[in-house]
């Protein structure tokens, strides 16, 4: 009797394939044959996948993008893709399909539906893509790594959380040192999209705590090359301690030695900040899809482990006197950092292994 087969349908950013990836992994150890679908744009982003995951490529298209020929145009390439997808299930039938949402997940998640195959959806963020909103009532499972996620009536959600990568579960629950009269590590995280207002707002706010707090405050900044040059010359205008990096590699480390960040709150970035365990000043980023991280922020600020300032409330001041209450009251700080860890699933993959073997007992039986 052959493994399993589970075919894993994802789109091509970092928040779709993370999640799948972890899943793949996870399912590759439990002894499972594991294939993803993706369209020729996610295919670029499978490098991380185990060699063992075979990659099958099928035609997809969104009608958000490609003007007007796009948009005549993507119903056909949809179309080819879900008949594709049905061959290929014809000849290798999957046990379970999971969808991880964005437009080249739909081909495969659309022809589980059509041939009645056993399937589940994962969603990252607090408000639903518009792929998932779509198949939210035409799936077994919806998996939910943002708490509460914003549901279409009469759909239930099961709270899993976002896998996050070995290297944060690593850091799980890290020792807090909580703020006091030495050095302090103030992490500043934005997403590679609208994150030039946080390297013009965060430098100014630093500027303006009491210098007692502020010569022990040391900066981690992450700006994009463009913001770099201007945020740095604040820093070093009013003797902050900065360093100022496009990208860090070393996420787990700086947030486990933080005490405090302040960051976007993308789907990634909760779920890492809770599984740490650190107080956060999240500023959502005001044009994303359905304000979905004023949604992913809701879990944090609801549990206080969080405060969160919407992008059209951003100021220097406003963010300073933030800042400020947080690095000077030490037990305010260790109860936010608790509530945080109150909030993290590190076991999020472990829970979509579960339902995963859950939809494939149900299939046998």
């Amino acid at each position: 009797m052959s493994a399993p087969l589970l075919v894993i349908a994802a789109g091509g950013t970092g928040g779709h394939m993370f999640p799948a990836q972890a899943l793949a992994e996870a399912m590759l150890v439990k002894g499972w044959r594991v294939k993803l679908t993706t369209d020729a744009r996610g295919a670029r982003y499978v490098g991380g996948f185990p060699h063992t995951v075979e990659i099958e490529q099928l035609k997809s298209a969104t009608f958000s993008r490609g003007g007007v020929l796009g948009k005549l145009t993507a119903p056909f390439k949809l179309g080819a893709g879900v008949l594709s997808a049905m061959l290929k299930f014809r000849r290798d039938p999957p046990s379970v399909v999971v969808g991880f949402g964005g437009y080249p997940s739909f081909p495969a998640t659309a022809a589980a539906w059509v041939m009645k195959l056993p399937r589940m959806i994962h969603e990252q963020n607090g408000v639903l893509g518009k792929v998932n909103t779509f198949f939210a009532r035409r799936v077994d499972k919806v998996a939910c790594g943002t708490w509460p996620t914003d549901l279409p009536e009469g759909v239930e959600g099961v709270y899993t959380g976002n896998p996050v990568r070995g290297a944060i579960l690593e850091r799980a629950a890290a020792g807090y040192i909580p703020p006091g009269d030495y050095p302090m590590s103030l992490v500043v995280i934005g997403g590679s999209q609208g994150a030039r207002i946080l390297s013009e707002v965060v430098p100014a706010a630093v500027a303006l705590l009491p210098e007692a707090l502020r010569v022990n405050v040391r900066v981690a900044h992450q700006a994009r090359d463009e913001d770099a040059e201007n945020a740095e010359r604040v820093y070093a205008e009013n003797g902050i301690t900065a360093e100022i990096l496009p990208f860090f590699n070393d996420i787990p480390r700086r947030f486990s030695e933080a005490q405090l960040v302040v960051s976007r709150s993308g789907a990634s970035s909760v779920a890492d900040i809770s599984i740490i365990g650190r107080p956060s000043i999240l500023i959502p980023f005001a044009a994303a899809m359905a304000d979905h991280q004023t949604a992913n922020a809701r879990g944090l600020v609801e549990a206080g482990a969080a405060i969160m300032i919407p992008e059209s409330q951003l100021t220097a001041d406003a963010l300073a006197e933030q800042i400020n209450t947080i690095l000077t009251q030490d037990q305010a700080a260790i109860q936010m950092a608790n509530a945080a860890l109150s909030v993290g699933k590190p076991d999020a993959t472990e829970a979509l292994v579960a339902l995963t073997e859950e939809l494939n007992e149900k299939n046998s039986q």
